[in-house]
């Protein structure tokens, strides 16, 4: 059966009440994942958990091997992945302790972040205006809204660089391109686990203004810490109840995401990068 991923961003380094719990350390052509993955059941549902910044969060955003991480939770057979990420609000609506589901993101990195399997001798472009699974996202929304948890269904993710936050003028000025919320890890997830054809949500949890409201303490790791405390505990209910009515098939576009993106000819595809991409691009026998 296929699995569904968890990756358990600022605060979430663990998921209760799994059963037959198995880990696993695994290596991958891209190097290794941020940790060990922890196979289990909930809801009567597989589960593959991974904490992104490591166990004890020792690794910042942009040393984080995303497609590692990303290639780990294919090669588990995972076919689902939901992202919770601690973010920043930029609109006055979205309330420290908010959940929001991000539906488009806008990258501002500084490219320091590995983010598609492809590349030295194969080219593939996917297909990205939609970046998150509307079932997954639509299936968290009404787990939400049934649990009595403020989460609002769409949104902009801004993806950061860090390590530091915004200055008040980039948060200002991220407010004035119509951006929602800001954090520094998501992007790099969507676009691999789109390439890699699994389904996949962010579900952020609002732990500031970030820094734009001056009527707000400042954004720091100790204001973070203590909102997310209050919201870890909605999160793990949420995705409880939402992963026990996630359907078994997928009818959904990331299942064939690559079926029209490899462009490179077939006859110029060496065997060391059918070996190195077996899992990803095997299933077209190029």
């Amino acid at each position: 059966m296929a699995g569904i991923g968890i990756i358990g961003g600022s605060g979430l380094y663990d998921i209760e009440g799994l059963t037959d719990i198995e880990k696993i350390r695994l290596d991958t052509p891209f190097g290794s994942p941020s940790d060990e993955f922890v196979r289990g059941k909930l809801e009567g549902k597989e589960i593959v958990f991974l904490p992104r910044h490591g166990k004890g969060h020792k690794i910042l955003p942009s040393e984080l091997n995303y497609r590692a991480n990303i290639y780990g939770m294919k090669k588990l057979d995972v076919e689902r992945i939901i992202s919770v990420s601690a973010v920043g609000s930029l609109k006055e609506e979205i309330k420290p302790r908010d959940f929001l589901l991000p539906d488009q993101f806008v990258d501002r990195t500084n490219q320091a972040r590995k983010t598609t399997f492809f590349g030295q001798g194969i080219v593939a472009h996917i297909g990205f205006a939609e970046p998150v699974c509307p079932v997954l996202s639509e299936r968290l929304f009404q787990a939400g809204q049934k649990l009595g948890i403020s989460i609002h269904p769409k949104g902009t993710y801004l993806n950061m660089e860090g390590p530091a936050f915004s200055t008040r003028a980039e948060s200002n000025l991220y407010r004035s391109w119509g951006m929602d919320i800001i954090g520094m890890t998501n992007m790099p997830e969507a676009r691999l686990a789109r390439e890699a054809e699994i389904c996949y949500v962010t579900l952020a949890m609002v732990t500031d203004y970030d820094c734009w409201r001056p009527a707000e303490e400042t954004v720091s790791v100790d204001l973070i810490i203590q909102n997310m405390r209050k919201n870890i505990q909605n999160a793990k209910k949420l995705i409880k109840l939402a992963i026990s009515g996630i359907p078994e098939g997928r009818d959904c576009l990331c299942a064939n995401a690559l079926r029209q993106a490899i462009v490179t000819s077939p006859e110029e595809i060496t065997p060391e990068i059918k070996k190195r991409l077996d899992i990803i691009i095997g299933k077209y026998e190029l």
